[in-house]
C-alpha cells in the first residue's frame, strides 16, 4: 500500500480525508437543497411559458392529465436513475460521473453510444433554444416600451439578431467556468429568477381574469370550426404534448448534478429528497401557469405569455418578468451545457495527453485559464447563436426538442438502467409493466415528434431569414 499526504490508495480505490473523496477528486459539497436548485434552474425553463398555449389546444381535462401525467413519470424515473450514479451497488459501489457513464456501466458500449448520441443531440438543441428564448424576451423589453409610448397599435417590430449576438458575448464568459462543480452560486441566482418571473406570469394571469373575467376555454381545448380544422387542432395537440414534454426534460443532466453531492448521506438519498422536492415546486408553478394563463386568454393564449404580448400593462412589470428571464436562460444554459463541455475535454484530455495547450491551465490575473477550453467553448457558443439565428422558432422547436429526448432520456434509459442494476427478472410482473410505461411513453413521444415537426416545416416555409420573431 502506498501512502500519500493526501490520500491512501488500497485494493478497494481510495481512503477518504478532509480533501478528497472515496475515487481521489476533491471532496464534493454539494447537498439536497443545492442539487434541487440545480433541478429547479434545469427544469423550471422556457417551457412554461408555453403551457397557456398547451391548455388552449388540450382544453381543461386532457391539459391538467397531462401535466399530471408528465410529472408523475418524470420524477419516478427521476428516482430510479439516482440509484444508477453508483454501481453496482447504488451506496457503496464505484461512481458514475455522467449520465453516460452509467448507461455504459449498466448496459453496455453499445448503449452507451447511443445515449452519446440522443443526451449530446438534446443538450445541443436546448442550448440553441435558449439563444432564441432569451433574444425574444430581451426584444420583448424593448417593445413592451414602446408599446407603452406609441400606443398597442403601433409598429413596434424589433430585430432579435442583436440580442442573440449579446447573449453569446456574456455566455463566453460564463462557459469558462470550468465544472458543474462551480456552478451552484448561478443556479441558485438562475432558480430565484424562474420562481420569480413564473409568478409574474401567474399574476398578471390573475389580474387580467378580475378585470376582464375568463376568456373563452372549454373542456376540450380549441373548438374544430370553419377556420380550424380537425386536421390542424390534431397537429396542434400533438405539438402541444412536446412542449409539455420539454417542460418537464431534466433527467439528461440529473447524474452530473448528483455527482456534486457529499457522500454522506448517501447521494441516492439526497438526490431522490432533491427531485421529489424539484418536482413537485416546478409542477406546482406549471400548474398555475398552465390553469390562469388558458383562464386569462382561454383560445387565444399566446405561445409565449410574457413575450407574445397576452399583457401589455403594467408595462415595467412584463419587462421585470423578462428580465427574470433573460437572467434564468444564462444560467440554465451553463447547467445544461457543462455535461457537453465536459465530455470535449475529458475526451481530448485523454486523446491528446501530452499536448499542453489541451492539459495546461494558465494563470491570469488570479484565474486559471486553460486555452483549449477557452477556444472550443467560445466556437460553441457562436456556432449556436448562428443556428438560432437561422430557425427562430418559439413553440415548434421546443416541442420538437422536447419529442425528440423525453422517452430515450427520461424512460427508456433509466428504466432499462434500473432493471439491469436491480437485476429484475425478465417477464415479471415487474418488468412487464416497466416495458408498458416505455412503450406508452414512445408512442406519445412519435406523434409529437411528428406534430412538432410538421409545425415547424410550416414555420419554416414562410419564414424569412434573419426577419422579426416574437
Amino acid at each position: 500500500m502506498q501512502v500519500g499526504s493526501s490520500f491512501a490508495i488500497v485494493e478497494s480505490g481510495y481512503l477518504p480525508n478532509e480533501k478528497f473523496d472515496d475515487d481521489g477528486r476533491i471532496k464534493r459539497t454539494g447537498n439536497w437543497k443545492s442539487a434541487t436548485a440545480h433541478i429547479i434552474t434545469a427544469v423550471i425553463g422556457s417551457g412554461v411559458l408555453s403551457l397557456a398555449w398547451c391548455f388552449a389546444q388540450l382544453g381543461w381535462i386532457a391539459g391538467s392529465i397531462t401535466l399530471a401525467l408528465f410529472s408523475a413519470i418524470t420524477m419516478f424515473n427521476s428516482i430510479l436513475l439516482t440509484d444508477c450514479y453508483r454501481s453496482p451497488d447504488p451506496v457503496t459501489g464505484s461512481r458514475n460521473y455522467t449520465y453516460m457513464d452509467a448507461v455504459k456501466s449498466n448496459l453496455g458500449p453499445l448503449q452507451y453510444k447511443l445515449c452519446g448520441i440522443a443526451q449530446y443531440g438534446c443538450l445541443i438543441g436546448i442550448t440553441i433554444g435558449y439563444t432564441t428564448t432569451t433574444a425574444i424576451s430581451m426584444a420583448a423589453i424593448k417593445k413592451s416600451n414602446c408599446y407603452h409610448n406609441h400606443g398597442h397599435e403601433a409598429d413596434c417590430h424589433v430585430r432579435n439578431n442583436i440580442f442573440m449576438v449579446i447573449f453569446a458575448i456574456i455566455q463566453i464568459f460564463l462557459s469558462q467556468v470550468p465544472n458543474f462543480h462551480k456552478l451552484s452560486p448561478i443556479s441558485i441566482v438562475a432558480a430565484i429568477m424562474s420562481f420569480s418571473y413564473s409568478l409574474i406570469g401567474i399574476g398578471l394571469s390573475i389580474a387580467k381574469i378580475a378585470e376582464d373575467g375568463i376568456g373563452k376555454t372549454s373542456l376540450t381545448g380549441m373548438p374544430v370550426g370553419p377556420k380550424f380544422s380537425g386536421m390542424e387542432k390534431m397537429w396542434k395537440t400533438f405539438s402541444a404534448l412536446g412542449d409539455v414534454a420539454f417542460a418537464y426534460s431534466f433527467c439528461f443532466v440529473l447524474i452530473e448534478i448528483q455527482d456534486t453531492l457529499k457522500s454522506s448521506p448517501p447521494e441516492n438519498k439526497q438526490m431522490k429528497k432533491a427531485t421529489v422536492t424539484g418536482i413537485t415546486a416546478s409542477t406546482v408553478f406549471y400548474m398555475l401557469c398552465g390553469v390562469l394563463g388558458y383562464a386569462a386568454f382561454g383560445f387565444d393564449a399566446p405561445g409565449n405569455f410574457l413575450t407574445g404580448f397576452g399583457f401589455y400593462d403594467p408595462f415595467w412589470l412584463v419587462d421585470i418578468g423578462n428580465i427574470c428571464i433573460v437572467i434564468h436562460l444564462l444560467g440554465a444554459y451553463q447547467v445544461l451545457a457543462q455535461p457537453l463541455f465536459g465530455f470535449v475535454e475529458n475526451s481530448s484530455k485523454k486523446k491528446w495527453p501530452q499536448n499542453k495547450l489541451v492539459t495546461k491551465d494558465f494563470s491570469l490575473c488570479g484565474y486559471d485559464i486553460n486555452m483549449f477550453r477557452f477556444a472550443w467553448r467560445t466556437c460553441y457558443v457562436i456556432v449556436t447563436t448562428i443556428i438560432a439565428m437561422m430557425f427562430p422558432f418559439f413553440n415548434d422547436f421546443v416541442g420538437l426538442l422536447g419529442a425528440l429526448t423525453f422517452w430515450p432520456l427520461s424512460v427508456y434509459f433509466p428504466i432499462e438502467m434500473y432493471i439491469s442494476l436491480a437485476k429484475i427478472r425478465k417477464y415479471s410482473f415487474t418488468w412487464i409493466w416497466m416495458q408498458i410505461l416505455s412503450l406508452a411513453c414512445l408512442i406519445v413521444s412519435l406523434v409529437a415528434m411528428i406534430g412538432s415537426t410538421r409545425g415547424l416545416i410550416t414555420s419554416v416555409e414562410s419564414f424569412e431569414p434573419f426577419q422579426s420573431v416574437s
